[in-house]
């Protein structure tokens, strides 16, 4: 028999729980936030253009998916593994690598974004 298929509202309510667990513990969750805040500011006070919006709100959600991929594997391995070892410590370096190059791709298309607004 299958399981009966979890009520659309629960999954997204698991979904927000999930995004306020990361906000509220990780550090670089909330530098996120604030960047996220800065960017859209940016944004509104340059009048940037629709497209560039469409950009920034890539590589923005880029950010935010791998940051919480990375809190997800952060929290699995320490479940799996909760002492120091060598392969743990490196799965955690491996999924902060992504977060680290999705963050310096936000950097770039940022740049890209507002250097002809700021350039007059």
């Amino acid at each position: 028999m299958k399981d009966s298929p979890q009520p659309l509202i629960r999954a997204f309510a698991a979904a927000f729980k999930g995004i306020g667990f990361a906000l509220r513990n990780e550090r670089n969750m909330r530098i996120h936030l604030l960047a996220s805040i800065t960017v859209y500011t940016g944004g509104m006070l340059l009048h940037i253009q629709r497209e560039d919006y469409l950009w920034l709100t890539l590589a923005i959600s880029l950010v935010w998916i791998t940051e919480l991929c990375n809190t997800a594997v952060e929290q699995l391995t320490n479940l799996v593994h909760p002492e120091w070892h060598p392969l743990a410590g490196r799965v955690k370096d491996l999924a902060a690598g992504a977060v680290l190059i999705a963050s310096i791709t936000g950097v770039i298309i940022a740049i890209m974004v507002f250097y002809p607004y700021l350039k007059y």
